[in-house]
């Protein structure tokens, strides 16, 4: 299956960075570095020379075409005679945006652990969020599975693959590119999906699923209240973090999905208030599940 900017480099592994392009750029870079360079050049200036990124980030040009090529196989490019165009620009603008890049490789990661836990559910509903994004990127398409979203980028990603999917209408947030509103809530009500999987501001076992804004908020909770369970998605950054905004409780949360470096306390007392948690590192098929009852060892995935 294809994965966004392509596979990160495997944890622990040394790898040369000789020297130093022009302008700066390290002479070697990795190649989910690469990726995000080219499609963040081409965000700003819609069409570049292969041959300029060659020189730039100081590898081949057939290097520079291979990127290229995997970028435009997994939707974010067009590539053009001598470079490469944007397919939907506000989709590259909006999934390379400064808060796309922060925690990049946790995300990736908890977007694999997480599509791993729900290859089973029939009807899912997929919040927006750059998480949520990286789950949509590995969900494996299955026969009759359904992707409930006001997501325009997740609608996107999986409605050019055999999943049938319902995008939710209403008014379209510029930051997310989602849809928010009454129009979202009253076409929820509609639907029941198997798990509601959302990313959150915040995560903690005092306040539970939290964002920055009411708007977001209600339609996390409109997808709760109609579904069987709810998986949220969310780096360590966000565990132990409150905003102002309440989605659920933390006692509503079946799964929760982070990365390395939570706070161990806050997942405890998460774990102490019913929430199966799992922690992924390493890549797919790699994690330590931290399962309830609090005081029970860590048992490795």
């Amino acid at each position: 299956m294809t994965a966004g900017v392509g596979p990160l480099p495997r944890p622990g592994a040394s790898q040369k960075r000789p020297g130093t392009a022009a302008g700066g750029v390290p002479a070697a870079v990795f190649a989910v570095d690469r990726r995000r360079r080219i499609l963040q050049r081409v965000a700003e200036e819609q069409t570049i020379k292969i041959g300029e990124l060659a020189r730039e980030l100081s590898v081949s040009e057939m290097t520079i075409r291979r990127d290229i090529s995997r970028l435009e196989s997994d939707g974010f490019l067009r590539h053009t005679h001598g470079g490469a165009t944007a397919h939907i620009t506000k989709s590259i603008e909006l999934a390379f945006n400064a808060r796309a890049l922060e925690h990049a490789a946790e995300k990736r990661l908890i977007g694999m652990r997480a599509a791993e836990e729900l290859a089973g559910p029939a009807v899912l509903f997929v919040g927006a969020g750059t998480t949520t994004e990286q789950f949509s990127l590995f969900l494996t398409p299955t026969a009759g599975l359904q992707v409930i979203t006001g997501s325009l980028p997740v609608a996107s990603l999986l409605g050019s693959r055999p999943v049938d999917v319902i995008a939710l209408g209403g008014k379209v947030r510029e930051e997310e590119l989602s849809c928010a509103g009454p129009i979202v809530t009253a076409t929820l009500a509609r639907y029941r999906a198997d798990a509601a999987v959302i990313g959150a501001a915040g995560v903690s076992a005092a306040c539970g699923v939290t964002e920055f804004d009411d708007e977001l908020a209600e339609v996390s909770r409109a997808a709760i209240a109609h579904s069987s369970r709810l998986v949220v998605l969310a780096d360590a950054s966000k565990i132990g973090v409150d905003a102002h905004a309440v989605a659920a409780p933390a006692a509503a949360i079946s799964l929760l999905v982070t990365s390395a470096g939570a706070p161990q306390a806050e997942l405890d007392q998460l774990r102490a208030a019913g929430v199966r948690v799992v922690v992924a590192s390493g890549g797919a098929g790699r994690a330590r599940r931290q399962r309830r009852p609090a005081g029970q060892s860590e048992e490795a995935g």
